[in-house]
This record gives C-alpha cells, sequence and structure tokens, in this order.
C-alpha cells in the first residue's frame, strides 16, 4: 500500500512546434538585451499548460488519464499574438507569450471540466500563453516594461493535434517535463 503513496507533480499542456521555438528563442534573445536577474524558459521546456495538476498518487493518476482519454475533441488552430508580463506589487516576475485560439479555450475548459468531476479544482482564470522568462529582480522595471512592449512577436500559425499529460521534476538546475500520456484530437 505505501508504494501507492508515491507523489507525481502534473499538468496537462500543449507542445510548442519547431517555428514556435525558434520564434521564441529570437524573443528570448532581444529580451536579454536588457539586464535582469533571472532565468530563460529552456527551449525543450517551452509548453502551454492547460492544467496544472499538482503532486498525485498514482490512484488519482489512473482517474485522471481515464478522464482524459474521454475527451471528444477536434484539431484547431493557434496563433502567436502577442508579448507581455505579470507582475507582483509593481515587481515583473514571468515574461510570456499570448497564444490566441478559441478552441484553446474550449479544449481548456473540457479538461477542467473533466478534472472537476474526479476533485481537482476549476481554474479561477485560464490566460492561453507560454512563460518564457521568470524574472527576480529588474532594476528599472518601468524601462524593462516599455523594453517588453516593443517587442515584436510574429505571428506563427500551426496546427494543435494533441495535448499531454506531463510529469515535472524539480531539479536543482531547473525542471525536467516528460510525457506520461499524449491524446491525439
Amino acid at each position: 500500500m505505501e508504494e501507492n503513496k508515491e507523489l507525481m507533480r502534473c499538468f496537462v499542456a500543449i507542445e510548442m512546434p519547431v517555428a514556435v521555438i525558434k520564434e521564441v528563442a529570437r524573443v528570448q534573445e532581444t529580451l536579454g538585451n536588457w539586464k535582469f536577474t533571472g532565468k530563460m524558459t529552456e527551449l525543450e521546456n517551452l509548453h502551454l499548460t492547460l492544467k496544472f495538476l499538482g503532486e498525485i498518487d498514482k490512484e488519482k493518476m489512473k482517474k485522471v488519464k481515464e478522464e482524459l482519454q474521454r475527451i471528444e475533441f477536434k484539431e484547431f488552430e493557434a496563433k502567436l499574438i502577442g508579448i507581455g508580463t505579470f507582475s507582483n506589487f509593481g515587481n515583473p516576475r514571468i515574461a510570456w507569450i499570448k497564444i490566441g485560439s478559441k478552441g484553446m479555450f474550449e479544449l481548456q475548459k473540457k479538461i477542467d471540466e473533466a478534472m472537476e468531476k474526479i476533485g481537482f479544482k476549476k481554474e479561477e482564470r485560464f490566460m492561453s500563453h507560454m512563460t518564457i522568462a521568470r524574472i527576480k529582480y529588474v532594476k528599472d522595471k518601468k524601462g524593462f516594461l516599455e523594453h517588453v512592449s516593443k517587442i515584436g512577436i510574429r505571428g506563427i500559425e500551426w496546427d494543435v493535434d494533441k495535448f499531454c499529460l506531463k510529469k515535472s521534476v524539480l531539479e536543482q538546475r531547473g525542471p525536467t517535463y516528460s510525457d506520461l500520456e499524449v491524446y491525439e484530437l
């Protein structure tokens, strides 16, 4: 029975195609022209989180997989549409790229509803974005925010044809993500 209590940190996500990863690399380079303390998201870790599940045991994992398997959804288009930051008390903390897609919101809602059936709390608000940098400290906040707002994003479009259940292992050098299950749309 004890072995069943092994917990895994998990989330449901959309992975990014090569064209998007290349665009993020370009944007991160531009973002890095401004001095700040923090770190860029590793390109291999880029994703859009549809639902963060947190630490779950094997029993809960089985239910999560069953519910996600039941989701029926059609492939849809997504597009990079802008850049911005989340701030905490006026301090920029996260730099992100927004992803536009009606389908993304609908898929997230279906996943949220499926997970709510098995005890997960519904998202209060979902913003379709991918984190490209985590900021610990920036001296000139106003200048940094201005710099970010001037970074142009290429409106790359792609078809979303699957979502993944991912495991996150937090290590000293940063998180490592791996697929537990892939769900084709």
